[in-house]
């Protein structure tokens, strides 16, 4: 079955990339977004993937800006390319061809079939789809997002990144009834992975072993420079619920997001009382922490195999 997956290309989206391609499903695109870093570097860490990796499916360019507000990016986190490393860097690769993702994903979905979508990013590239093509994006059968935060945020005390980066594509999704199922921060943050797991992928001894090793071992630092035992493996675990349906429990809810207010703006509030509001989406409520983790590191350390 083919998927379709949207993306801001950090390294946890190359990891939760991994996992689909050595699941079951066939990748028959990709759209890419801002959001890690400006689109620009976003392709280029897209193009480097695909040669280290050797992804043939088409890469397609989507949007460099949100629907409303400033551009948002990562980097003051992730740095300039969007993907810390403790030594190895993707390969600079010759520049994508120019793909618009719009019109890939119009064709993609005029196609029968089941259509389903896992979004990494911000929403940006989905909500420009609801908007010029509403006939088209009811056709989506399954939008599984990581994004969001039931309790808190990351980005700010009340927003996650990538509901902040563009909180009106949120909305718009959201409006037009896609059928939206978010796996948040709090879902995410109980998968972590820790510095041994980036050692037990360089001793896969394979081609790319030290590569995928020292982007690994670069994104943990993330979490244990501040002092934490390891780094929520976010992108992976929404790739986890995407793939293998029975490691994640998915509750319905009503999930609406803030659009104002210095403090509140990208906040996402998921009410889950049918009494108080009607539901309107999906929310990733528990996790087989374990499973998922095997899931992760499985297909990190079998792509450092090769």
């Amino acid at each position: 079955m083919g998927v379709w997956i949207d993306t801001d290309m950090g390294f946890d989206d190359i990891a939760a990339i991994l996992v689909v391609v050595q699941s079951e499903y066939e990748i028959d695109g990709i759209s890419l977004v801002f959001g890690n870093t400006p689109l620009p570097q976003v392709r280029m860490n897209a193009a480097g993937a695909a040669s280290a990796f050797g992804w043939t499916f088409p890469i397609h360019t989507g949007r460099a800006a949100p629907v409303l507000g400033k551009l948002e990016t990562a980097q003051a986190i992730l740095g300039e390319t969007g993907i810390p490393t403790t030594g190895k860097s993707l390969p600079n690769a010759p520049a994508l061809a120019d793909s618009d993702a719009f019109t890939a994903l119009c064709r993609w979905l005029e196609r029968s079939g089941p259509h389903r979508i896992l979004a990494l990013g911000p929403l940006t590239n989905i909500a420009a789809l609801a908007l010029a093509r509403p006939d088209l994006a009811a056709r989506i059968t399954d939008l599984i997002w990581m994004g969001g935060g039931i309790t808190s945020g990351n980005h700010t005390a009340s927003a996650e990144f990538n509901a902040l980066a563009d909180p009106e594509a949120l909305a718009i999704v959201i409006a037009h009834g896609l059928p939206l199922r978010m796996v948040d921060l709090d879902l995410c943050r109980r998968v972590l992975a820790r510095p041994e797991d980036a050692e037990s992928v360089r001793n896969a001894s394979g081609a790319n072993s030290e590569l995928i090793a020292d982007l690994f071992a670069g994104y943990i630092n993330i979490g244990t420079s501040r002092g934490r035992p390891g780094m929520a493996i976010y992108d992976p675990s929404a790739a986890v619920a995407f793939v293998a349906p029975d490691v994640v429990i998915f509750r319905s809810a009503r999930v609406d997001v803030e659009l104002h207010g210095a403090f509140t703006r990208g906040r996402t509030v998921v009410e889950t009382r049918a009494t108080h509001a009607s539901f309107n989406a999906q929310f990733a409520a528990d996790i087989d922490s374990d499973e998922a983790r095997a899931i992760i590191l499985g297909a990190l350390i079998n792509e450092a195999r090769k």
